[in-house]
């Protein structure tokens, strides 16, 4: 029951600002998915070279979760996020103005810094403004948003490809269709820069600065008088516990000198995520359908379907991870992933090639599409939004911002390994190979999360254990 005093919808509104940035990210994610087509024309690359187009945001994602991460330490987590939305006004622009595969690379890698930093920095500000008892809920907005981007990307590239005729063709201004599929990304970036000159910094940020009446300021306004001043205080003796400032070394166990169990099991959170392939179809969804015999339209279309049944998925993990918890969602969607990815793989090696090379479902068309869109549906109903959800909150404050960094860098190579090598995947061991790479990945999954994974749900920040 809430605390009469507690500014619920203060809280709510200031969190739905934070995750804009988690909107930029599955957008910017997801725009890429339209573009390849258009790229190859445009670029004259080869399957490795389309490979590393799309997978380059990805480098600067991994530098902006780990710069990131422990700047916001140091300048706070609302003045990173002011810089990421900055910087996802200039990939947007950049990305569709480039006029060879270098400047293209050096844009994408720009928003890549802002994606990364966006997804570390958007949660971490959640969990450190919301209550225990919301905490998940209100954190798990954050993948509603990612997938909202992702869903609202796949929307804007069908529609332009549509109205174009295709991605390559000419539209407005005589530039290409794919281009302004970019420079859709303009408006949510701006909206995203104006609003979070609205929003307080983190109390946590402000009490590890030792600016403890603007954080008396924020947690009474978050939580009301009594229960403001009482956070405060418990956040002063949790922090006082150390004698220094957060820094790197803290991920190290003093008594050992090796790195905290709790940070391997985090970097383990962020790779498991990568390593059961659900980016390969946000990022080559378009290009997946199409090899097995769809047109461009429909792949398009099939991607805004899927796009819809992970809101819906996200939708129902809100309304159960406070009650139900974490680690059970994650067992869940481990579970129903690898058995729906194998259900993929399945239908694919049954398939027979077919005219130009493509792949022939058949009757196993039917099967591949529920299987393609059960999978994404289990992933966004657990390790899509419950990964940032516990990379946001188990980690105490002393080092929430540098095991932040060490996660959410490793989050972002492992999407990058994934990313880049699925187009070679794609013409040397095929659909059914790849996607049994990402099946044993689901299962493997399941395993680490029973043996290693421990429960957070209504937990305190201040509760959190090294």
């Amino acid at each position: 029951m809430a605390e009469p005093e507690e500014n619920i919808g203060f809280i709510i509104l200031i969190s739905c600002v934070a995750t804009i940035g988690g909107f930029l990210f599955g957008f910017d994610s997801g725009v890429i998915n339209g573009t390849v087509d258009g790229l190859q024309k445009a670029f004259n690359s080869d399957s490795v070279g389309t490979g590393f187009n799309v997978a380059s945001m990805l480098l600067g994602c991994a530098v902006g979760a780990f710069f990131a991460a422990r700047l916001a330490d140091i300048f706070g987590r609302k003045t990173l996020l002011v810089v990421a939305a900055i910087c996802f006004i200039v990939s947007a622009f950049g990305s569709g103005m480039s006029a060879s595969s270098g400047e293209f690379i050096f844009y994408r890698i720009i928003g890549g810094l802002a994606v990364g930093a966006a997804s570390v920095l958007a949660p971490a500000y959640i969990a450190e403004v919301a209550p225990a008892r919301m905490r998940g809920a209100l954190a798990t907005i954050q993948q509603i948003a990612i997938i909202s981007g992702l869903f609202l990307a796949f929307v804007s590239n069908y529609v332009l490809a549509k109205t174009a005729g295709q991605s390559t063709a000419e539209f407005w201004l005589g530039f290409q269709a794919w281009r302004w599929m970019f420079w859709m990304e303009l408006i949510p970036a701006s909206l995203f820069f104006i609003l979070l000159m609205l929003i307080p910094e983190s109390p946590r940020y402000l009490i590890i600065k030792q600016r403890f009446a603007q954080a008396e300021q924020v947690l009474v306004k978050l939580y009301g008088e009594v229960e403001g001043k009482s956070h405060l205080n418990t956040i002063r003796e949790s922090l006082a516990r150390f004698d220094h400032r957060p820094s790197l070394a803290d991920l190290l166990d003093k008594a050992t000198g090796k790195v905290r169990p709790l940070v391997w099991i985090g970097i383990g959170l962020a790779v498991f995520q990568q390593f059961v392939g659900i980016n390969v179809v946000f990022y080559y969804g378009a290009v997946l359908w199409q090899a097995v015999g769809f047109t461009e339209s429909d792949a398009l279309q099939i991607n805004v379907i899927s796009g819809a049944v992970s809101i819906a998925a996200c939708i129902v993990t809100v309304l159960l991870i406070d009650r139900i918890g974490r680690k059970p969602i994650l067992l869940i969607g481990s579970t129903g992933m690898a058995v729906s990815l194998a259900l993929m793989v399945f239908a694919f090696a049954n398939a027979t090639v077919g005219q130009g090379g493509k792949l022939a479902l058949g009757d196993y068309g039917t099967l591949a599409l529920v299987s393609a869109n059960l999978y994404v549906i289990f992933f966004n109903f657990s390790w899509g939004p419950v990964m940032w959800v516990m990379l946001g909150e188990m980690f105490p404050n002393q080092l929430r911002g540098s095991a932040l960094a060490i996660a959410g860098l490793a989050q972002w190579l492992a999407n990058f390994a994934i990313t880049i090598s699925f187009p070679v995947m794609l013409t040397g061991i095929g659909l059914a190979g790849a996607y049994g790479f990402y099946t044993l990945g689901a299962i493997l999954s399941a395993f680490f999360v029973f043996r290693y994974v421990h429960e957070t749900k209504g937990k305190e920040l201040e509760d959190m254990k090294a």
